[in-house]
């Protein structure tokens, strides 16, 4: 089947605002993108500072072995959850939070696009937060919030204008940022005193167990992860678009954090915008972090862009792209950045259970719907979903509260054998009726 041939179903809707991204529509075949396309986007995104920084924060105190078993544990996890919720929205055609309506409901939907989009709206405040500092410190100047407004204005720029202009901007920042992180590790490593010498670094400084710098190192990437669908939606084959992302995950997010961990081992300096200015890259670091950081937040811009447009079933994401970034600005402004590693234990316990829970009924239910119904034809509340999220969040918080094992990891398998029990066991009726086809996500996707 040629999924070029069949016209878009959104644009014979009469009187409705289309936007080319379809934010409450399965993508139709014909707005379908290349493997390259949608390759480079997600590596973008990957590509995320404050996934470095969070490294950093934690690679010293752990020593270098038991970092790099920790982010290698950290980088697996969101592999593996990553490429699985690409699969689904690549096969379906469906965003990450129409996914949510179809398998919690539609208040299910709703709950996940404040929490999902609440989220990228802070992770735009602290990487804006960052690039204030950055540029402020390159210049010697004592306030920042002038750049985090004329920052956030323009990162917002190319999410405004959907999955098109994100492109064009990743193909340019990730190849610079590529270079200069490989730079960057070469001159750590000769720092430490070789390999051998960074190999043997202990542990120093304040002490983190394992369990929570594995959450912690998953949680800079969960929220963004959990939406992935947002993208690879456009891509053409589910296999093919499965097989791209996990690449780019196991690359990118391992590297993300090696880099940033082994800068802090090797200078003491967890920053990695800070560790720049402190080996004298002040252009570099200026020219190539802002290319990074914009990559990005346009990607974070559209994600919760994408968020607001379903809940409020607005089929126009841009009015909440903009409201998201005056929320972001005003956010940094107020210092929220320095929050980071108290909103990353919050993002690892109310993140992956939902994930969990949109992976479990998919396969229980929702996949034999097609996926323009599934969306339309949502109850108010699927309760097996919604029991499943519940126990999900209350197993990841017991870790938390406790210091037992990762809660981000807990919560997700909690939360996806319930939904993968509790599924099988009370169906819902929507998932039975007439409609239940597998032709229908087949028409969408092999």
């Amino acid at each position: 089947m040629d999924i070029a041939a069949s016209p878009p179903q959104a644009d014979r809707r009469p009187g409705r605002i289309v936007d080319p991204d379809f934010p409450l529509d399965p993508v139709p075949p014909a707005y379908r993108q290349g493997r390259w396309q949608v390759a480079i986007v997600v590596a973008g995104f990957l590509f995320f500072t404050p996934t470095m920084v969070t490294a950093g924060q934690v690679a010293a105190p752990l020593g270098f072995g038991s970092f790099v078993l920790a982010a290698a544990a950290a980088t697996a996890f969101l592999a593996v959850y990553i490429t699985t919720l690409g699969w689904l929205s690549t096969r379906s055609g469906l965003s990450t939070v129409l996914l949510a309506r179809a398998t919690l409901g539609r208040l299910g939907g709703k709950w996940a696009c404040l929490l999902l989009g609440g989220t990228q709206v802070v992770w735009y405040a602290i990487t804006i937060g960052i690039l204030g500092n950055l540029v402020a410190a390159a210049f010697g100047w004592s306030i920042t919030w002038p750049v985090v407004v004329v920052g956030g204005i323009v990162m917002a720029v190319t999410a405004y204008y959907g999955f098109k202009g994100i492109e064009i901007l990743s193909w340019i920042s990730v190849p610079l940022m590529t270079v200069l992180c490989v730079w960057v590790l070469a001159r750590a490593v000769g720092e430490a005193g070789g390999w051998p010498g960074l190999a043997g670094t202990g542990p120093s400084g304040e002490p983190v167990s394992m369990g929570a710098a594995i959450s912690m190192m998953i949680g800079t990437f969960i929220s963004g992860g959990t939406q992935m669908g947002n993208w690879t939606r456009f891509g053409r084959t589910a296999a093919g678009t499965a097989g791209l992302v996990a690449g780019a995950v196991v690359v990118v997010q391992f590297a993300m954090l090696f880099f940033g961990g082994v800068g802090a081992i090797s200078y003491g300096i967890a920053d990695f915008a800070e560790l720049l200015l402190a080996m004298g890259l002040v252009a570099v670091a200026l020219v190539l972090l802002v290319a990074n950081l914009w990559t990005t937040n346009d990607n974070t811009a559209y994600a919760f862009g994408v968020a607001g447009a379903e809940l409020f079933e607005r089929n126009d994401k841009r009015p909440f792209v903009v409201g998201g970034v005056v929320l972001g600005i005003v956010l940094a402004i107020s210092g929220i950045a320095d929050s980071i590693l108290d909103y990353l234990v919050v993002v690892g316990v109310m993140i992956p259970p939902l994930g969990g829970v949109m992976i479990g009924l998919y396969f229980t239910s929702v996949a034999r719907l097609d996926p323009a119904r599934a969306v339309a034809d949502a109850p108010q509340i699927r309760l097996p979903g919604l029991l499943a999220y519940l126990l999900g969040v209350a197993a990841a918080l017991a870790g938390a509260l406790t210091d037992t094992g990762s809660p981000a990891i807990q919560g997700l398998v909690v939360a996806l054998v319930a939904a993968l029990v509790v599924g099988r066991l009370f169906p819902d009726v929507a998932a039975e009726s007439s409609h239940t086809e597998q032709a229908g996500v087949d028409r969408w996707q092999p």
